[in-house]
């Protein structure tokens, strides 16, 4: 039958004790060691992430709110440019006016003289026409 060593199970349990120290020692101890230090990058990788992503959305909303003013400060200052342009052209279309009125008066004038001068001509010469008219239709 079986029989039971004692001394060989003492050093069959001796040799597995050491067995599992040296397993801890050389494998288990730094595979967790490992894992701790891999759990502790990644919590900080999480957390700087964080911070950068709020530091982000700051930015992100500052640039916003610059956008925002530039779009504003850009339609002020197309209202003023188009405010100045039409004061100028309404200046400029009533000097124009002005200009053409001084004009209109002046050919007025001129007409009304030259009209003026054309009639007296015209009656000046009117005893001369009359009789070359008698004369042509005398031949007639």
């Amino acid at each position: 039958m079986l029989e039971l060593h004692p001394f060989l199970m003492v050093i069959v349990l001796l040799i597995f004790f050491f067995l599992i120290y040296q397993l801890n020692s050389k494998l288990y101890e730094p595979l967790v060691n490992f894992m701790d230090q891999r759990d502790r990058t990644i919590a900080h990788d999480l957390e700087e992430a964080k911070s950068l992503s709020s530091g982000s959305e700051e930015l992100l909303a500052k640039a916003q709110k610059k956008l925002e003013e530039a779009k504003n400060e850009a339609t002020q200052i197309r209202q003023s440019a188009i405010e100045t342009a039409k004061e100028s052209n309404s200046i400029s279309l009533a000097k124009k006016q002005a200009s053409l009125e001084t004009e209109y008066e002046s050919f007025m004038t001129n007409l009304s003289q030259e009209r003026e001068a054309l009639k007296s001509a015209v009656l000046s010469q009117l005893p001369l026409i009359k009789e070359s008219l008698k004369a042509k239709f005398s031949q007639i």
